[in-house]
């Protein structure tokens, strides 16, 4: 790894993309103020949040003693939960239709074995809302038939006509009332999360591009700024969008010589989801481009417990773009089985969205993953991972049946 920028760093500017998420951007100020406090507490390292200046991207203020020296940090989330919602804005049949287009997309292109061949677990969650749905319109079939069958059981053909009058407005209300619910079941939710992508085979709409293109000026900016550290933080769905921004600043070439280090952190990624697609020319051009750029460093974390993400699959290999120089992503496990003491496993063991957002929050036995050491602590990405190996349980070996990258 590159060591020609200051091993301490004072000043930091942290750019945020979440992943696919309908919710304000105050629930990761929130999360960040909540589990910082408590790693801080556990580690023994003092951290404080403040509101941001006002206007520009939502965001927060760190002030951070670590290892006896001051950090400051400013974080930006980068904002395209509108985006989300007006994706997610669809009735119930739309839904329905959204669920057989993209089980379509993903079954007939091949790449649900192929992403079956790496990691079981995001498989399986891409599975549930199909599963979850078809169960919910099943069950309000079945109201809808037992109504008929008692209405022509007891007044018989025009008993079934008032029977099956009754089932369609209790199957219509059913059907309802389990979107209404769906914050307790994720359906729906899953459901836009993968149709979104599966919608266009893997290229990015249009609005999103635009957005992206935002993002890439307001990373640029921070560049050309008096700090020590630029990192960039995706998760989720974040970290394939944090790809392709961090490859079009880069070709830009809009960065100063002698300026801040410009470092990645990947968290719980999704990326072959996306880059096993037919038409995701565009990501894996560049996935290929950015592992081996010099000007960054950066990391990719997930961890097996995590079953939302492909854990330990290095996904530049694994979509089949790596080139023979390749140097990034460094992949390690942020190894929630040991960073976790047993009591606290035992609780969120089978929580699973809670455990996709693990990355963000405190562990109780800390090893050499720290959210909170990253984004206010005093050493670059770079330096802080500087000797540290990849996980030699990771895959890195070439699985997506689609490694075109042009159009």
């Amino acid at each position: 790894m590159s060591r020609s920028h200051p091993h301490t760093v004072s000043r930091r500017r942290v750019f945020y993309i979440p992943g696919y998420d309908p919710i304000h951007p105050r629930r990761y100020r929130e999360l960040y103020r909540k589990e910082g406090a408590a790693q801080a507490a556990i580690s023994g390292y003092e951290i404080a949040l403040k509101p941001g200046p006002s206007g520009g991207h939502y965001g927060w203020q760190v002030d951070a003693r670590m290892d006896d020296a001051q950090v400051h940090a400013d974080v930006d989330v980068l904002v395209w939960s509108d985006i989300v919602r007006d994706s997610m804005a669809t009735s119930i049949p739309a839904t329905y239709a959204q669920l057989v287009r993209t089980a379509w997309t993903y079954i007939t292109t091949g790449a649900l074995r192929r992403l079956m061949r790496l990691r079981k677990g995001p498989v399986i969650a891409a599975l549930y809302p199909v599963g979850m749905l078809l169960v919910q319109l099943l069950i309000a079939a079945l109201v809808w038939w037992g109504a008929w069958r008692i209405g022509a059981g007891v007044l018989g053909i025009f008993g079934a006509w008032i029977g099956a009058a009754i089932g369609a407005v209790a199957f219509v209300a059913l059907l309802r009332w389990f979107k209404a619910k769906d914050g307790k079941f994720f359906a729906y939710y899953l459901m836009h999360d993968y149709a979104y992508s599966a919608a266009s085979n893997g290229a990015n709409p249009a609005p999103l591009e635009a957005r992206m293109a935002e993002f890439q000026r307001s990373i640029a900016a921070a560049l050309h700024e008096d700090v020590d550290e630029v990192l960039v933080v995706g998760h989720s769905s974040g970290a394939h969008l944090a790809v392709s921004i961090l490859a079009d600043l880069i070709r830009a070439q809009n960065m100063p010589k002698g300026g801040p280090a410009l470092s990645f952190l990947s968290l719980g990624q999704v990326v072959p989801m996306v880059s096993f697609l037919p038409d995701a020319h565009r990501l894996r051009a560049d996935l290929r481009f950015l592992s081996d750029r010099e000007e960054l460093t950066w990391v990719d974390v997930t961890a097996p417990g995590d079953g939302c993400a492909f854990a330990l699959c290095d996904p530049v290999s694994v979509s089949g773009v790596a080139p023979d120089t390749k140097r990034w992503p460094l992949v390690f496990s942020a190894q929630f089985t040991k960073s976790l003491s047993p009591e606290r496993w035992a609780e969120l063991r089978w929580r699973f969205f809670r455990l996709h957002f693990q990355y963000l929050c405190a562990f109780d036995r800390p090893l050499d993953y720290d959210y909170f050491q990253i984004t206010a602590g005093p050493v670059t990405l770079a330096d802080r991972y500087a000797d540290r190996p990849p996980s030699k349980s990771r895959i890195d070996v070439p699985v997506s049946k689609y490694t075109s990258i042009a159009a």
